[in-house]
């Protein structure tokens, strides 16, 4: 049995398993990485670990920085491991590839010592600094879409700033990094959101540069005039580890591991070009490096993000826990397929390299994977998010433009169904949202006062006054109480 140590990777090496061939003592710190999460490591830093593995980028090793109390356990487990971790790619036919990544160089709990990861941030060497801190976690309000200044610890980090203490969010450990690199002409660095919603690094730069502007309108200033955020598409399945893949791990290749990354076999990385203090030849490691991310962004969101909605509530409802089952389902294939012809795939621009219809096809294929073991539940997570960035603005163009949106009403149906807790088995389903106890109500009243949830504007807006969707989504309801979701689904593919 091996340990995850950089010891005996170096020295024994592990049959079956890829190792990295450079030496990590010769690797600085260029990347501050905020949010080291499962997509981090098997999309970011397993890039990077591509590029030092082929003897390039030796200054853009990775810091990882957690700043939440969950974040512990990350800290521990790296620390244990040298910064080592494996990451699993689970092929269809169930087999393993199992590869040792050792671009995380560094890691730093924000909880211990924010001091310490400001000046990690201000350091010179540091010349990006990346996230991954979810879709909701960005402080804009979801009304407007600018920075909200009221969004939680956005005002604890300013008071720390003003009086002269290292803040604790990220924003404002950011930002106070920032400031010194201006008062001290260290320069600006680049802020890379790789957070998957649309226009990511647009979305990076109100929020950053309005907690600057806050704690220094100067400041404010030099931050939007030299500071870069670059808007990228991501994309890598990565369902949560779980215990059976670390005894796989074991018993396969006799490799312990604290904490491995599992994923499919696909990765995409779609960046823009706009970066203030360089950057890794990403080229190099199969990034596609462009001047314009958003047609890429559009395709990405409305086909994959958005039909993980429709599969997710309705898939649940009906009996179904993983993806891949959901996917397997001839029918639910079939409604999937209908919702990206007929209502997404009308909203998008067009993709220069891309094959629609490949992409579609691979889509599907992706979703169907039994290796990837992906849950149902973790896609729902955070449905108020997810369904308002990746499905409503279909909806809201297909109406304006007089196109159908009976699937993607039916979508919200099925939340709506799912929202009450109770599947059709009448077991408990537990509601993983920020707004579910102002949603979970609703969703209940639904059945005796119709329209209620949808009446629910923070997230809908005034989708209930559009005669058309409001039908459809009642029709659909109406059929989900009485029939269930596989022949709602069964009509309407």
């Amino acid at each position: 049995m091996r340990s995850l140590d950089e010891n005996a990777i170096w020295t024994e090496g592990v049959d079956g398993v890829d190792v990295p061939g450079y030496d990590r003592a010769g690797v600085r710190t260029g990347i501050v990485h905020i949010g080291v999460g499962g997509f981090h490591r098997a999309h970011l830093a397993m890039y990077v670990d591509s590029l030092l593995t082929a003897g390039e980028g030796r200054e853009w090793g990775i810091c990882g920085i957690g700043v939440l109390p969950s974040d512990a356990r990350m800290r521990d487990v790296l620390a244990a491991q040298d910064g080592l971790y494996t990451l699993v790619r689970k092929e269809a036919d169930g087999s393993l590839a199992p590869r040792v990544v050792g671009s995380l160089v560094d890691y730093l709990f924000a909880p211990d010592d924010p001091e310490a990861v400001v000046e990690r941030i201000a350091h010179p060497d540091t010349r990006i600094v990346s996230l991954t801190i979810t879709e909701g976690g960005y402080a804009i309000d979801q009304k407007t879409g600018e920075f909200d200044p009221e969004f939680p610890g956005v005002g604890d980090d300013l008071d720390a700033m003003a009086a002269g203490r290292a803040p604790s969010g990220a924003f404002g450990l950011v930002v106070e990094a920032l400031a010194r690199r201006r008062d001290r002409g260290t320069g600006p660095l680049t802020i890379m959101s790789c957070d998957n919603m649309q226009g990511n690094g647009d979305t990076a730069r109100r929020v950053f540069t309005g907690v600057a502007q806050l704690r220094d309108a100067g400041l404010g200033a030099w931050v939007a005039e030299n500071v870069t955020f670059p808007n990228s598409m991501v994309d890598r399945i990565t369902p949560a580890t779980a215990d059976s893949d670390r005894a796989a791990l074991e018993e396969r290749f006799g490799l312990r591991d604290g904490w491995p990354v599992v994923c499919e076999p696909f990765t995409q990385w779609v960046l823009e070009d706009h970066f203030a203090a360089g950057r890794p030849e990403f080229e190099r490691a199969g990034v596609q490096v462009v001047e314009d991310v958003v047609p890429y962004e559009f395709m990405k969101l409305r086909l994959l993000n958005a039909t993980h909605q429709a599969l997710g509530y309705l898939g649940y409802l009906a009996g179904h826990r993983y993806v891949h089952e959901v996917a397997q389902d001839p029918t639910f294939a079939a409604f999937l397929r209908g919702y990206m012809d007929a209502e997404a795939t009308p909203t998008l621009r067009p993709v220069p390299g891309i094959d629609l219809d490949e992409y579609k096809d691979t889509l599907i294929r992706r979703f169907a994977n039994p290796g990837v073991a992906d849950t149902l539940m973790r896609i729902n997570y955070g449905s108020s998010d997810r369904v308002s960035i990746f499905l409503l603005p279909v909806v809201r163009e297909q109406l304006a433009a007089g196109g159908p949106v009976d699937r993607a009403a039916a979508v919200v149906a099925g939340w709506c169904r799912y929202a009450e807790g109770t599947d059709e088995q009448g077991g408990t389903v537990e509601q993983q949202d920020r707004l579910a106890d102002e949603l979970t109500p609703l969703a209940r009243r639904e059945r005796s006062e119709p329209l209620t949830f949808l009446r629910y504007r923070p997230v809908f807006g005034d989708l209930a006054d559009d005669e058309r969707f409001a039908g459809a989504f009642r029709r659909a309801l109406e059929s989900l109480y009485e029939r269930g979701a596989a022949a709602t689904v069964a009509e309407l593919g």
